[in-house]
């Protein structure tokens, strides 16, 4: 977190979107530093400290999704707010759960945008999500990583979804419908096999012996949830 005003990186391939942004926030009092593809965004977003990070998806040599991935893998936490002409469900879906914070479509309204912008902000100064736990393993809700007695569990994207939904859930059981409103949405294209199919994944990274889960419970003819 930087000290002073809040420094805020503009990944944007549009130049006239992007000066209107610069713009807009430095009229709000924020340091603004631009960046006209990915892989300078990415560049950017790596050696410098940033309060937050606005971008779009749709950018040459490196994609604002490709760019989000890259961050939450190297577990930078750094606050992310998608900005994209890609209004479908589907997308915002996507985005989200590759690690952004929010997202906006085009075309936009900036005083939405600004108020969104401050939202993010105020979220960041506030403590996070204390860590959960279950048998040997550990997730911080925050940086999304895993230990498993102590070593690192990659998990993609979509298998942190469904652990996490159940761990906010848990004790209780959620169905396999809701843990694919709670990680796809509601207009989800997903079925029930996806989601037992995660199951087994999630088995398999976290349990002593996935045959006989401990923790990953399925209960029969309601759905799932995780033990502690």
């Amino acid at each position: 977190m930087t000290t002073g005003a809040p420094r805020i990186l503009v990944v944007e391939d549009d130049h006239s979107i992007l000066l209107g942004l610069r713009m807009s926030f430095e009229r709000e009092g924020y340091v603004v530093g631009v960046a006209e593809d990915g892989e300078v965004g990415l560049r950017r977003a790596r050696g410098e400290e940033w309060d937050l990070i606005v971008l779009d998806v749709m950018m040459p040599k490196l994609n604002g999704y490709e760019l989000v991935c890259a961050l939450r893998a190297e577990h930078d936490r750094t606050p992310v707010l998608v900005l994209s002409a890609r209004a479908a469900d589907v997308d915002k879906i996507m985005g989200l759960n590759l690690g952004a914070d929010d997202y906006v479509t085009k075309p936009f309204s900036v005083g939405e945008l600004l108020a969104r912008i401050r939202a993010l902000l105020r979220r960041r100064d506030q403590p996070g999500e204390p860590l959960w736990s279950f048998g040997d393993v550990e997730v911080d809700p925050a940086t999304r990583e895993v230990r498993r007695a102590g070593s690192p569990v990659a998990l993609t994207a979509m298998e942190f979804g469904v652990l996490a939904a159940l761990l906010r859930a848990s004790p209780r059981v959620l169905s396999r419908e809701q843990i694919m409103d709670a990680v796809w949405g509601p207009l989800h294209h997903g079925t029930a096999r996806s989601v037992d199919n995660f199951i087994g994944q999630l088995r398999a990274k976290l349990e002593g012996d996935p045959a006989a889960p401990r923790h990953l419970l399925t209960v029969r003819g309601a759905g799932y949830r995780v033990v502690r």
